[in-house]
C-alpha cells in the first residue's frame, strides 16, 4: 500500500485500537468525543481498505477475529510510536530554557521582529528573552549579547554570520504630494523637491544613486529632518515631501495606496541598507536555547529554498 492510501487509514487504525481497549463502540466514542455511528463507520472503512474482517460483533460485545488480533497488535504499536513522538517533541520544547539576550535595530525590531519574537516565546515559554533595541552595533562579548542582529554590508569578521535577508531603501512620495508636484524622472530632479533627510550628520542631504555603472550624487533640501523611520514614513504619507524608507516598511504603505515608489530604476545608497546579519561568538558548545532560536528565525525570515 502506497503512502497516499495509507495516511487516511492512520486515524481509523487509532480508532480501532481505542475500540478494543475500551471494550465497545459506545465507550470508545465517548473517549474520542464522537458518536458510536462514526466509530462503527470508521471500523467498517478500515475493514474494507484492508480486505479483512477485524471484529465479531453481537448486540452486547465485540471480539477480535484472528486477522483482527494480528492487526490490533500492529496498530497498537503504531499508536504507541505516535505517542512517543509527541512526547519527545513536547519534551524538547519544554526543556529548552534560560536567558537569551539579543540586540537589534529599532525599526527592524518593531516592524519585522516583534511578531516573530512573540511567536518564539509562545513556542518556548521557559526561555527568558532580553531584547536590546538600539541602532548601535553592540559588542557581543563586552555587552553580554548572545545574538547581534543588524543591517550591514560588512558583517563583523570575528563573529559567525548568518544572512537572514536584505534591506534596501525605497524612495517614496504620497499621491497627494505627486498631485501638486511633477514626479522626478532622474535623481537630479530631486533638487526641485522637498526631501526628508535623516539629519544625523552634515552629509545626510547628499543622496547617492547607482544605476548600472553610473553613480550620481544629489544635494537635496527639505523642511523636515527626522531619523526615526516610522515618523518619516508618516510625514511622507502626509505629503510633506519625498523620503527614503526601508523596503519592509514601505511595502505595506505602497500596497495600501498611501505611498508611491519614486526612481525605481535607481538604487539609493546610504545607511540602513544591506544584509540582515545574525551574528554571534563562535564556541565549541552551543546551548539548546541558542540553537532553537537560530533555527526558528531562519525559518521565519529566509526564503524556503535557502533554509
Amino acid at each position: 500500500m502506497n503512502t497516499n492510501k495509507m495516511i487516511p487509514l492512520l486515524a481509523d487504525m487509532a480508532i480501532f485500537v481505542t475500540v478494543i481497549e475500551q471494550g465497545n463502540f459506545s465507550k470508545a466514542a465517548k473517549k474520542l468525543g464522537v458518536t458510536p455511528s462514526v466509530v462503527s463507520r470508521k471500523i467498517g472503512h478500515l475493514e474494507d481498505a484492508l480486505g479483512i474482517k477485524l471484529l465479531q460483533r453481537t448486540t452486547r460485545q465485540i471480539s477480535l477475529t484472528e486477522s483482527g488480533e494480528v492487526t490490533f497488535l500492529s496498530c497498537k504499536e503504531m499508536v504507541k510510536a505516535a505517542e512517543e513522538a509527541i512526547s519527545a517533541g513536547t519534551s524538547v520544547t519544554s526543556t529548552v530554557s534560560g536567558l537569551l539576550r539579543i540586540s537589534a535595530p529599532k525599526s527592524l525590531s518593531n516592524q519585522v521582529l516583534r511578531p516573530i519574537l512573540m511567536e518564539f516565546l509562545k513556542l518556548y515559554p521557559n526561555i527568558q528573552l532580553h531584547l536590546k533595541v538600539t541602532d548601535q552595533v553592540l559588542d557581543p562579548i563586552h555587552d553580554s549579547i548572545d545574538f547581534l542582529i543588524h543591517i550591514n554590508e560588512q558583517p563583523i569578521e570575528s563573529l559567525v554570520n548568518i544572512k537572514l535577508g536584505r534591506v534596501e531603501q525605497t524612495l517614496c512620495a504620497s499621491p497627494k504630494y505627486l498631485q501638486n508636484h511633477t514626479a522626478p524622472i532622474i535623481p537630479d530632479d530631486l533638487k526641485d523637491h522637498s526631501c526628508l533627510c535623516l539629519g544625523e550628520n552634515t552629509t545626510d542631504n547628499r543622496w547617492r544613486f547607482i544605476k548600472e555603472d553610473k553613480l550620481v550624487t544629489v544635494q537635496v533640501a527639505g523642511s523636515y529632518l527626522v531619523n526615526h523611520s516610522e515618523m518619516r514614513r508618516d510625514a511622507v504619507e502626509q505629503g510633506l515631501g519625498i523620503g527614503a524608507l526601508p523596503d519592509y516598511m514601505a511595502v505595506q504603505s505602497i500596497k495600501a495606496g498611501k505611498l508611491v515608489p519614486i526612481l525605481r530604476d535607481w538604487e539609493l545608497e546610504g545607511n540602513y541598507k544591506g544584509e540582515i546579519c545574525l551574528q554571534f561568538v563562535q564556541g565549541k558548545y552551543m546551548p539548546n536555547k541558542n540553537r532553537v532560536f537560530i533555527d526558528f528565525i531562519k525559518q521565519k525570515l529566509l526564503p524556503t529554498e535557502q533554509i
